[in-house]
């Protein structure tokens, strides 16, 4: 694996340098036909087809869940962030400057000898707040303060645009209260689902008993948090419900919620957050109704319990080695992941999350070449035209709705490498205080989320640091967003011929523009409000054709008896078949795209096709992959991969796909939408 990771990492230097071109196209072909097995037919399984050979030898590290492209494309990334944190904290810098709150907060997470020597006397003062709770009204005034710290328990704030008016942030109340990945994980009682259960019951009894309290009264402390969690999550909607945005929104006068939930008290609660609101969004209101009546009939010795768990298990991995111990133990079962990450690789981590955007500045200074900015650029141009000629060829779609659509798709904001305007951290880092460095970090994260109430929002805020590999579309701003992290190889690289790029980052680019009108996305405006801008009768066929690929993703297996959940990957899977079409019709308008030159063997068409299937290479433990399918909204990388391609005519004939293949469709049974 370490050769594998140093591989990677060697290759991501190399992009991100400015080399020669014509040398670089010399020594990379970008087609890896090594890697290439010839004893499957492209129709049967185009992702092992392509990945293969590299799947039946890539070897999954110890202290990792996964290995490949995309999520796991952020390990090298990871390597390169720790080069910088190592660089920078052995240095001497102006306080207050983006040098020395990196450096000096990544120095005192790796002094581990003064963390766990202080155990878990950081917290105390914490703990102590809670010892002192004697009733509801007391019990909701230390959960609202510790929103102040970043700390959620049992109330879901987010600070964000109003679905009905994106013009303003307001606040949005959202079901919450778990320690569980999703409600599910309390009612299965499959043999997996039973173990992390069990896991996560013993994770509980581990921190209460790390902070003094006997075994056997620990395990009934444990018992007793569980059963709050099982009752709240009894109120949860599922992952599938909150998909229906109108039916997530619920703009609600808080004189009201005062009357009919008085024991949550939300004008107290606004109060003390320092927002003046008459009316906030209770998202899923049931939860919120099922809360209001637990905080009566639950006694206040378990609801003492239970913020005192949240709390431990929010701070534990800031704690000493008894406690990331504890944690990890949990995460390892949902995971796979036998063995920690290396303390330099954690602090990379956990510097990333919390001073991500002045390490980020620090990574796009080595790393980050311009040039790369302006190409893909012209990559989401082209592929903007390319959408608008398919929504004006769409057989299904009335005039009137085209418009519409089309006015949406060209307001769209495009957003690549990193922010014109840095987010600031307005902390002081000290490098002998580890655990106040972390909470100094959250209460200014904090802050900075609540200042937001009320303003309009900032259009020029990212939602991601620039060093992490993703992408991603927001509805309520209308925009999409290429950090840094993802304009590389395989996604990306400025010497690789049009196929390979049109096939990778292109392929991402046609996935978000694609999310502006998928399930969700279809229901805001270009303005980003929750809004009908389709006709009824429009509105019904498209309805019906996502249908028609949730029922082919619920087919698709993924480990034994486990499928793919069609109805919770529908907008994933919308923007996946839909971005196939668009990027492959940008291409066609670039040269290579026209012609049938061979390169590596392989014809432009094929190479597009080629570069899809590499983007997702991607390996990860069975443990992660089940806790993947029942929490994440992307299909597994394989059907990421052989679901479209099954719907997209140009890779039938350029691989000559042929009835009897596997995963052949015919013409009738392909699925187009976009």
């Amino acid at each position: 694996m370490k050769n594998l990771l140093y591989a990677s990492l060697a290759l991501l230097i190399s992009c991100s340098q400015q080399n020669d071109p014509d040398k670089l196209k010399a020594e990379r072909n970008f087609v890896e036909v090594s890697q290439i097995d010839t004893s499957i037919k492209p129709g049967d399984n185009f992702f092992m087809y392509v990945n293969g050979i590299w799947y039946d030898t890539a070897r999954i590290a110890d202290d990792q869940s996964g290995v490949g492209s995309y999520s796991f494309l952020n390990i090298p990334q990871k390597m390169l962030l720790q080069d910088i944190l190592e660089e920078v904290s052995a240095g001497e810098h102006a306080s207050g400057s983006i040098d020395q709150k990196v450096g000096d907060f990544y120095a005192s997470g790796m002094d581990t000898e003064a963390i766990n020597e202080r155990g878990f006397e950081p917290i105390k003062p914490i703990l102590a707040k809670i010892e002192e709770i004697t009733d509801v009204h007391s019990l909701m005034s230390f959960v609202t303060e510790e929103i102040k710290s970043n700390n959620q328990s049992i109330l879901g704030l987010g600070i964000s645009p109003d679905a009905e008016n994106s013009s303003i942030n307001i606040a949005h109340f959202s079901q919450t209260g778990l320690g569980l990945p999703d409600r599910d994980y309390y009612f299965k009682t499959d043999s997996s689902t039973i173990g992390i259960q069990k896991a996560y019951l013993d994770y509980l009894a581990t921190l209460f008993q790390l902070t003094g309290t006997e075994p056997e009264t620990a395990k009934k402390d444990a018992a007793a948090v569980y059963a709050i969690e099982k009752k709240l999550a009894e109120s949860h909607k599922t992952r599938i419900e909150r998909r229906i945005v109108k039916e997530n929104y619920h703009k609600m006068a808080v004189s009201e919620l005062d009357q009919k939930e008085p024991n949550i008290a939300w004008s107290k609660t606004l109060s003390q957050l320092g927002l003046k609101a008459d009316s906030v969004d209770v998202r899923q209101p049931a939860y919120y109704s099922t809360l209001n009546k637990l905080l009566k009939s639950v006694p206040i010795s378990e609801w003492k319990t239970y913020v005192k768990a949240h709390t431990l298990s929010s701070f534990a991995d800031v704690l000493s080695k008894p406690f990331e111990d504890a944690s990890f133990a949990y995460e390892k079962v949902i995971s796979g992941q036998s063995t920690q990450l290396t303390r330099q690789q954690q602090m990379a981590q956990k510097v990333d999350r919390q001073l991500g955007f002045a390490l980020g500045q620090l990574y796009v200074k080595r790393y980050f070449n311009e040039d790369a900015k302006k190409r893909v650029l012209d990559l989401v141009n082209n592929l903007q035209k390319a959408f608008e000629s398919r929504i004006n060829k769409l057989d299904w779609m009335s005039d009137s709705t085209k418009t519409q659509a089309k006015e949406k798709l060209y307001a769209i904001t495009k957003k690549i490498g990193y922010p014109d305007e840095w987010r600031e951290y307005n902390v002081t880092i000290n490098r002998n205080k580890y655990f106040e460095n972390v909470l100094a970090l959250r209460q200014d994260q904090s802050r900075y989320e609540l200042d937001k109430f009320g303003k309009a929002p900032n259009k020029l805020e990212w939602g991601t640091t620039p060093s992490t590999v993703t992408a991603y579309y927001n509805p309520s701003l209308n925009e999409i967003v290429f950090p840094a992290g993802i304009l590389q190889y395989p996604y990306f690289d400025l010497y690789a011929d049009d196929a390979i790029n049109y096939g990778g980052i292109g392929m991402v680019i046609g996935h978000e523009l694609t999310h502006a009108f998928d399930d969700q996305g279809a229901q805001y405006d270009k303005d980003g409000n929750v809004k009908n801008w389709w006709t009824d009768e429009d509105y019904e066929k498209f309805k019906g054709k996502t249908q028609q690929l949730i029922d082919r993703y619920d087919s698709f297996t993924v480990l034994d008896s486990v499928h793919v959940k069609g109805a919770m990957t529908i907008g994933e899977n919308t923007a996946d078949n839909g971005a196939l079409y668009i990027a492959y019709e940008a291409f066609k308008l670039t040269e290579q795209g026209q012609d049938t030159t061979k390169i590596d063997g392989f014809t432009p068409d094929q190479r597009f096709c080629l570069s899809i299937a590499r983007i997702w290479r991607v390996k990860t433990r069975d443990e992660f992959l089940r806790t993947y399918v029942n929490t994440n909204s992307h299909s597994p990388a394989v059907w990421r991969v052989n679901g479209p391609l099954m719907n997209f005519d140009p890779f039938y004939t350029a691989f000559n796909i042929q009835p009897g293949d596997i995963n052949y469709k015919s013409e009738e049974e392909r699925i187009k939408i976009w």
